[in-house]
């Protein structure tokens, strides 16, 4: 609601990012989106101020993930996971085999509690994937 009563139609793309729960704070949102990671409609935004409108589609570029969600509503007030998952739809298209990072071969896992690797490991390792080659 706004300040007349009335509901928002539309809101700042940080504090949507901030109040859906797709970031933690609402200046890693602002950061987000000044570094043009976020997209409205298929268009790189300028400013964390650009604002959203219910029915557009946000697509937000986070660590290794890409994730598509439709706006669906808006709050004043930041609330729990619940408030925030209905503020947005999820369209994210299902994580493909081919997506996925690539499994290492056999010699370059490492069982779970088999210590840290010798230092003949280590460059055994190194030599498998290719590491130091410049």
């Amino acid at each position: 609601m706004t300040d007349q009563g009335l509901p928002a139609r539309r809101q700042r793309i940080d504090k949507w990012l901030w109040h859906a729960r797709v970031v933690r704070t609402r200046s890693a949102a602002a950061a987000l989106a000044a570094s043009g990671y976020v997209r409205v409609n298929g268009r790189r935004i300028p400013a964390p101020s650009h604002a959203v409108r219910a029915g557009d589609v946000v697509t937000v570029a986070l660590d290794r993930t890409v994730r598509v969600l439709k706006v669906v509503g808006f709050a004043d007030r930041r609330g729990d996971a619940e408030a925030g998952r209905a503020l947005a739809e999820d369209l994210t298209p299902p994580v493909t085999e081919r997506s996925r990072a690539p499994e290492l071969p056999a010699p370059a896992r490492r069982e779970p509690g088999t210590g840290r690797p010798t230092k003949r490991e280590r460059r055994a390792l190194d030599r498998l994937r290719g590491a130091g080659e410049v």
